[in-house]
């Protein structure tokens, strides 16, 4: 007779280290909701694979198909996200050395004390950009969200400006509320003040959104150029870069009705 295997409990140790990175994630540090999300995932997973041999005793067929089902499920989903991280990646190095005549600047959070470590990272990105391509105009694009003390366009023509960029190279589109309506928008600020509708447009924003920015670009009918602005905090990279995975699929699967 075929002894079972006893069931074994010891991963659920696993489960502090989750909780408290979810803890942290979820209620502490702002802006790390989605590891917050992938955390709880593995958690979840967790005490799947320790339930099924408990369930298996009982059950073991319904176990045993549903535990191949979860399985086939979970690599089947794994190896979608590491192809579109593959993309999202090979895009972030976007073409930072080609001149471009307007580059829309994508805005980000701005705290009451001012831009978030995201937006300083655009608005440093921005600054050297326009540095070395004199003759590019820059419309930095976002509105003011109900949290935040000024538009995001305000904020980074205020802080362009003050590291040394004219202000007439500077023009603000204050009024997006996304990143479809960044780029929407900015191509009517550029045809409104020239009379011309760019048919070739640079994007700067993190790199990590330059593969789903370039999606918006081209359902505009424009070329893309992108402007990788590089992410300075490495954990906030990690959880970006793991967040874009979702935000191409929800773009993908809701087609043009998509619209952050």
């Amino acid at each position: 007779m075929n002894q079972q295997k006893k069931p074994r409990l010891w991963p659920l140790w696993l489960l502090l280290p989750l909780g408290t990175v979810y803890y942290f994630c979820k209620f502490v540090l702002p802006g790390y909701s989605f590891t917050a999300l992938v955390c709880l995932c593995l958690a979840a997973l967790l005490l799947f694979y320790v339930a099924m041999p408990f369930l298996g005793q009982r059950f073991p067929k319904p176990a045993k198909i549903l535990t191949r089902c979860v399985t086939a499920v979970l690599i089947a989903g794994l190896l979608v996200c590491g192809i579109t991280e593959a993309v999202i990646i090979k895009a972030s190095f976007g073409s930072p050395d080609q001149d471009v005549d307007y580059v829309v600047v994508l805005g980000a959070k701005v705290w009451d004390d001012g831009p978030s470590v995201s937006l300083w990272d655009r608005i440093y990105a921005a600054r050297d950009y326009l540095e070395a391509h004199p003759n590019t105009i820059a419309v930095v694009s976002g509105g003011k969200g109900k949290d935040e003390p000024m538009s995001e366009a305000i904020c980074m023509y205020v802080e362009l400006t003050n590291l040394g960029i004219d202000g007439e190279r500077v023009w603000t589109e204050d009024q997006a509320e996304s990143t479809w309506e960044n780029i929407r928008y900015s191509l009517d600020l550029i045809e409104q003040n020239t009379g011309t509708r760019p048919t070739r447009l640079g994007v700067l924003s993190s790199e990590y959104h330059l593969f789903r920015a370039s999606l918006f670009a081209k359902k505009n009918g424009v070329e893309f150029v992108g402007i990788p602005a590089k992410t300075s905090r490495f954990s906030q990279k990690v959880n970006h870069f793991m967040r874009e995975v979702a935000g191409v699929w929800h773009y993908i699967l809701l087609g043009g009705n998509y619209h952050d």
